[in-house]
């Protein structure tokens, strides 16, 4: 549709254009015929499910009659539509249960960001100068279809790669079929906070590769060891809520919580005792307990059955971990050893929990493997007030394997030699922010040949794209989601745009769904004519409640199908393993020259930098520090005095591996021996709000891996610090310490 025709319909609605300056034509704002028409001042309420994270949570969402900026066919214009005003948890669901967290509320600005890519874009300049030429649909359609054209006519579809954030449901069955029917290998995923190690342990532990579900509503004994589940951690509004029911939600009733960690996350500082402890022995501080408790005659090693075994010494009643040579290896006092296991075994119901820095040591299999040991040991596994594991409803498979991890793909690559990879498709996710530099992430996308994204934004990683097919935002697109945990029914979530699209962008699924079709050789067996198709077959398979539920309607009105279920455990039931004893924590830097343990933690606004781009974010204080709009190193009061380091003074913190300038968080609550800094600031590019802001602490990681699963071992890494002359520039709420603490004297 060209101009002249636009204004035709500016004046047949007998709508005015709007002038942007002095009369001047070209910069006329059209008014497009109405999407839709809704009652004015009349709210519906519509499902969908919260993407920023994993956890899946049903949002319940206010849309009402109104008038915004779009773009059509590459003309900005006005149009008088149905909009999405707020977000809210769904009450009927069984994650959200109503609630939403602080990034659920601030999903609504991926939709409405002033920066979001608004039509399909072709790099015009250097890879990676950020100079795109906009394209039509068209253009981009055809130009996909010929890379892939290219790799069949020469009998190479194996080089092409989809690199992309874990999917689950519908998105990832879709993706991988296209991928299988294509010839090409499996999706590779990328997630820097991953999860991978925790799931193996409950897979060797339980027969579960999942992570767990935390009953703490009936809980009268939580333990931590490093999960920061009030947070960022697993599924953060469930276990919000279960937490409340497990402090005063039972009359008469109110459940212990003790942490242990080393530096004090948001989750520490809710509990009513928290435990520092030396990294990478927290395994250690575990099977101590066990010891107690098995000594002390509450259980016996053969309660933990096949859990027990998986531990070196566990049938003799783990000798090698008495409470002193547990005190001397942790730093934890041993009457306090002996106390905690007393209590926890004592408790009619208790629960422990491991997540996050313990998991990221290089022996972060032998902590999850110990917490689950002990879990076992007091009868704590899939019964009330213990960890349970969500049942995954028949889904007619979620995808056939996983491909290639990042490192693998960026090592084979070695920055242009010997890469597999000719045309990379990329979904969601940006690994050059988020992998250490020592991976050579960057060096091994920049040797790929073609790379198409499917971002909404430009960031560091789709800034390397020669190709841009800008996805719709969640609230635009069916969307979809199998949650792994929080809670005891199975789940399966869907929900129908809650919003006509803004821009002219399309659907992920519904762009590879096209492409099958337009190859020249078009997929066999043909996939769904659309993604809503899919869904619904995927519905449709599922049983029924009852004959007269019709399942997909049911779904499409409330936000999924969720119902009683038993979890049934995945994979070989037996294990190979040898029994697993304690190794010390390997660190990367000589202690001499890098004495303090370094841990770059989640932020609460940002998670892994990905959401640092929504102003909210920006402007949410901390919990914890109340810092925001920047980053920050915290550094124990003790260890700041001895370097004459006061609040905001600006510290540099040097690993093996890099240099990185922050202010200083002076803070008793983090031990004297550890740095930490919060992950998500720091990029470089990454619209208006974030680029150019902080400091990114996984620039200065050490390549470290758990060696069991190849996870990223992030919190490995040593490294020494300097006070450095100027001013930090650390901002904290309200102004009590502005940007300097000369200012506040």
């Amino acid at each position: 549709m060209d101009r002249r025709k636009f204004v035709k319909i500016t004046a047949a609605t007998g709508a005015t254009a709007t002038l942007a300056s002095c009369g001047n034509p070209e910069n006329e704002l059209i008014r497009f015929l109405p999407d839709e028409y809704l009652v004015p001042g009349i709210s519906a309420w519509k499902p969908s499910i919260c993407p920023l994270c994993t956890a899946g949570c049903g949002m319940s969402v206010r849309v009402v009659e109104g008038d915004v900026e779009v773009v059509r066919n590459g003309q900005a214009g006005v149009v008088t539509k149905g909009l999405v005003k707020k977000l809210e948890g769904n009450p009927d669901h069984p994650i959200s249960q109503g609630k939403l967290c602080v990034r659920g509320q601030a999903a609504i600005q991926v939709t409405y960001h002033p920066d979001r890519i608004t039509q399909p874009l072709k790099r015009s300049g250097e890879r990676g100068a950020g100079q795109f030429t906009p394209i039509t649909w068209e253009e981009a359609q055809a130009e996909l279809v010929s890379r892939l054209d290219g790799l069949a006519a020469a009998g190479n579809q194996s080089a092409l790669g989809f690199l992309t954030r874990p999917l689950s449901g519908q998105r990832k069955t879709l993706v991988s079929e296209f991928l299988d029917r294509f010839g090409a290998p499996p999706p590779m995923s990328f997630e820097v906070f991953g999860d991978d190690v925790l799931r193996r342990a409950n897979l060797e532990s339980f027969g579960f590769s999942q992570l767990p579900t935390l009953d703490l509503g009936r809980s009268n004994y939580v333990m931590g060891f490093g999960a920061d589940f009030l947070g960022t951690w697993n599924s953060p509004v469930a276990q919000n809520v279960a937490y409340g029911e497990m402090r005063k939600g039972r009359p008469g009733v109110r459940g212990k919580f003790v942490q242990v960690e080393s530096r004090m996350s948001q989750t520490g500082a809710n509990a009513d005792e928290w435990v520092p402890t030396r990294p990478g022995s927290e395994g250690v501080l575990v099977l101590g307990l066990a010891h107690v408790i098995m000594e002390t005659g509450h259980a016996t090693a053969e309660d933990a059955g096949r859990a027990g075994l998986l531990i070196e010494g566990w049938a003799d009643g783990l000798p090698a971990y008495a409470p002193e040579e547990v005190a001397r290896l942790t730093g934890v006092d041993a009457t306090k050893i002996r106390r905690l296991g007393r209590e926890f075994a004592e408790a009619e119901s208790a629960v422990a929990v491991i997540g996050g820095p313990p998991l990221a040591q290089t022996n972060g299999l032998f902590h999850a493997l110990a917490v689950n040991a002990l879990n076992a040991l007091v009868g704590s596994v899939q019964t009330p007030g213990g960890i349970l594991f969500t049942p995954r409803p028949d889904t007619q498979g979620d995808g056939s394997g996983e491909g290639r991890s990042l490192r693998e793909f960026a090592s084979d690559s070695g920055g242009g030699a010997g890469s597999t990879i000719e045309v990379l498709l990329l979904n969601d996710t940006n690994p050059v922010f988020g992998a250490p530099p020592a991976w050579g992430v960057r060096e091994a996308l920049t040797s790929i040949p073609y790379i198409a994204s499917f971002g909404q934004f430009i960031d560091e990683t789709s800034n390397l794209a020669d190709l841009i097919l800008p996805d719709h935002s969640f609230l635009e697109s069916w969307v979809d989601a199998v949650p792994e945990s929080g809670t005891s029914m199975a789940v399966r979530s869907v929900a129908p745009p809650a919003m006509r699209p803004l821009h002219d962008t399309r659907s992920m699924p519904d762009i590879l769904l096209e492409t099958g079709r337009r190859l020249s050789a078009p997929l066999d067996p043909a996939l769904p004519q659309n993604y809503r198709e899919a869904l619904q077959a995927a519905f449709e398979a599922l049983p029924a409640t009852d004959e007269s539920t019709d399942v997909w309607t049911a779904a499409q009105a409330q936000g999924g199908i969720w119902n009683e279920a038993t979890a049934e455990p995945s994979g070989d039931q037996s294990s190979d393993r040898s029994a697993m004893g304690f190794e010390e924590a390997q660190f990367d830097g000589d202690a001499a020259e890098y004495p303090y343990h370094f841990l770059p933690f989640i932020s609460q606004s940002f998670l892994d930098g990905s959401l640092a781009h929504l102003p909210w974010l920006q402007e949410l204080p901390d919990v914890l520090s109340s810092a925001m709009w920047g980053s920050w190193v915290e550094i124990n009061s003790v260890t700041a005095e001895g370097f004459g380091i006061v609040q905001g003074d600006l510290m540099e913190v040097t690993s093996a591996h890099g240099t990185i300038r922050a202010p200083a968080f002076v803070s008793p609550a983090i031990a004297p021996n550890v740095i930490a800094m919060p992950v998500g600031q720091g990029h470089e590019t990454f619209t208006r709000y974030a680029s150019g802001r902080g400091a990114n602490p996984i620039s200065v990681l050490a390549p470290v891996e758990e060696p069991e699963t190849g996870a990223l071992a992030w919190a490995a890494t040593r490294v020494r610090v300097a006070k450095i002359e100027g001013n930090g520039g650390l901002i904290l709420f309200g102004g009590a310490l502005r940007e300097h603490p000369e200012h506040s004297r």
